[in-house]
């Protein structure tokens, strides 16, 4: 799936869910080692455990961030919007 992100420096953010984990997330833009770390970090994770642990996280002034809008994206993704 891709989904565009809002309000942060990453235009849009690609995965795949298969068997409710989270797979090959890839940021387009933003902070390039700490996105490939977040890729990492949740790669093979249940959706939802990422969900939890990343929703609601700010980025400075912000009030989402990269990890945020991956949270949204997968709620997005399991909506099937």
């Amino acid at each position: 799936m891709k989904y565009r992100t809002k309000g942060t420096c990453s235009q849009s953010i690609s995965f795949d869910i298969r068997d409710n984990k989270v797979y090959n997330v890839s940021f387009v833009g933003g902070c390039n080692g700490n996105l490939k770390g977040i890729g990492s970090l949740v790669e093979g994770m249940d959706v939802n455990d990422v969900i939890a642990r990343l929703e609601g996280t700010t980025c400075g002034w912000k009030n989402t961030s990269c990890p945020d809008q991956l949270a949204q994206a997968l709620k997005a993704a399991i909506a099937g919007k």
